[in-house]
């Protein structure tokens, strides 16, 4: 018999960057446990793709474009989803760029504002109105962010993009801490080296596979699918008492 913590059916999921990548893999991890799912992209056709695709677990599926870096689209976005579903109950902040690979020297400012739009302002407006949502509708809720090892490991070419990532490892301790009154948790996940259409250029080089790849114990890139169990954890019941975390989901890099 199945853990019944882990079922998801009668629960609904929001997944911003939710059409391909790590956030797809969250999106289907959750449609199979028995949530109801909604997704946010900014690509139409990769939205309609991942939202067939998730409608095979038999849950409600809404795909929606929404660009995170527009506060006034993610304020309607919310309320459609709030309007179809009724409720939300964990609200997944994964929508992210990175940069151009520039040295700090280099970096424009439109550059370093193009990362910070999406990357912090973006996550402050999806998890602002998650919260204003969850703390009305009385029953708490979970929030997770998508964060990146560049929070910790110097990067010297993604000085904007680790940066981004770090403020929103502290916005989750704070949201832990100020929102654990109303049954509210907050989490951030650090994604190792993950094969996804962003990394897909860069991880199949042979210079990283001479010097990254083998530094990884599993000796393997990572994939969407393997965020999939951690999603459900997250958004089912079984996490009630885990909140403030930053988890490395890494293949053992960072141990190494």
């Amino acid at each position: 018999m199945a853990f019944s913590k882990f079922d998801l059916t009668g629960k609904v999921a929001l997944v911003t960057g939710g059409n391909s990548g790590i956030g797809l893999g969250f999106a289907e991890g959750l449609a199979e446990a028995g949530a109801d799912v909604c997704i946010w992209g900014t690509n139409e056709t990769k939205n309609e793709a991942a939202a067939e695709k998730l409608k095979q677990y038999g849950g409600k599926v809404l795909a929606q474009r929404c660009d995170v870096g527009d506060q006034e689209q993610v304020t309607e976005s919310f309320a459609r989803a709030v309007e179809e579903f009724g409720h939300i109950d964990s609200c997944f902040a994964n929508a992210g760029i990175g940069g151009k690979g520039t040295l700090f020297a280099d970096v424009t400012a439109e550059e370093w504002h193009e990362v910070f739009r999406v990357n912090m302002d973006g996550v402050f407006y999806t998890l602002q109105t998650a919260v204003k949502h969850m703390v009305e509708k009385g029953d708490g809720g979970s929030l997770v962010v998508t964060s990146s090892g560049t929070a910790i490991f110097g990067s010297p070419r993604s000085v904007h993009y680790g940066a981004t990532k770090a403020g929103i490892n502290a916005m989750i301790r704070s949201l832990c801490t100020g929102y654990a009154r109303y049954g509210i948790r907050a989490n951030a996940i650090i994604p190792g080296w993950i094969d996804t259409p962003m990394t897909a250029g860069s991880l199949n080089s042979d210079l990283m596979k001479a010097k990254v790849l083998t530094r990884i114990p599993q000796r393997r890139w990572g994939v969407p699918s393997d965020f999939s169990g951690l999603a459900v954890y997250l958004a089912s019941d079984a996490s009630v008492y885990h909140s403030g975390d930053v988890m490395m989901i890494d293949g053992g890099f960072a141990a190494f």
